[in-house]
């Protein structure tokens, strides 16, 4: 009976942000925050390359590419330079390369974290009391930790791989590459390419969400049954 009538209490939400003061929750709320900048710096983004062109007819007209995410390049056109398509010499222009899985990996997984994180303080602040009294969530938080924190890792390098390759994807060393530039009488000069600035930044998150998902194993660790056993051990004769 006694059982009956504690349970229920005892799954009751009591709110409580004490939690939020430690490390354990501060930490979470860091990583809810930067989860945040992380897909928002990286899954808005929208830029442009842009040649000039001279041909038959034509001197230095703007040709450009617009590109966005998830990048699929390779299905970026860049305009023609007229309507005569300089005299019949210029086709189709595309960019190379499909960038989308390894940006979306990385938004993907920082969308996912940004839910967990909120259902994390959720718990954290409406049910400290369960949370500390009931083994199973320290230990699953502390699975879903590791796992996130090696995720971070494997997306954030993999981003940042297909950044450097999106930069040159859009950047003067395309030119050599496009055969209508090479027509008689047709000459194309690199304009500009939009600053990728925040995509940068969307790296530079991403190397932080590893260092704070990486710290913060220790501090989930700590609240679980394998840490109490752990001094239990060291501590017997």
């Amino acid at each position: 009976l006694m059982d009956a009538l504690v349970s229920p209490r005892m799954a009751g939400l009591r709110v409580d942000f004490g939690l939020l003061l430690e490390p354990l929750g501060f930490i979470k709320v860091l990583e809810w925050i930067f989860s945040i900048f992380a897909f928002a710096t990286c899954g808005g983004f929208q830029g442009e390359t842009t040649l000039l062109v001279s041909c038959k007819g034509v001197v230095n007209k703007t040709v450009t590419a617009a590109f966005a995410y998830p990048f699929r390049l390779n299905t970026v056109l860049f305009s023609a330079p007229d309507p005569k398509r300089c005299g019949g010499t210029w086709t189709d222009v595309y960019l190379v390369g499909d960038f989308s899985s390894s940006v979306q990996f990385f938004v993907t997984l920082a969308v996912l974290v940004f839910i967990y994180c909120i259902a994390a303080l959720v718990v954290y602040i409406g049910y400290k009391h369960v949370y500390q009294q009931n083994s199973k969530f320290p230990l699953t938080d502390l699975a879903v930790t590791v796992i996130t924190a090696f995720l971070w890792v494997v997306s954030t390098f993999a981003w940042t791989k297909a950044l450097a390759d999106i930069k040159r994807a859009t950047g003067a060393s395309i030119i050599p590459g496009i055969e209508s530039c090479k027509a008689p009488g047709t000459t194309c000069r690199f304009a500009f390419v939009t600053s990728m600035g925040t995509l940068n930044v969307s790296v530079v998150f991403g190397l932080l969400n590893m260092v704070l998902w990486g710290g913060n194993i220790w501090f989930v660790y700590k609240d679980t049954n394998l840490h109490n056993q752990s001094n239990r051990t060291s501590q017997s004769p």
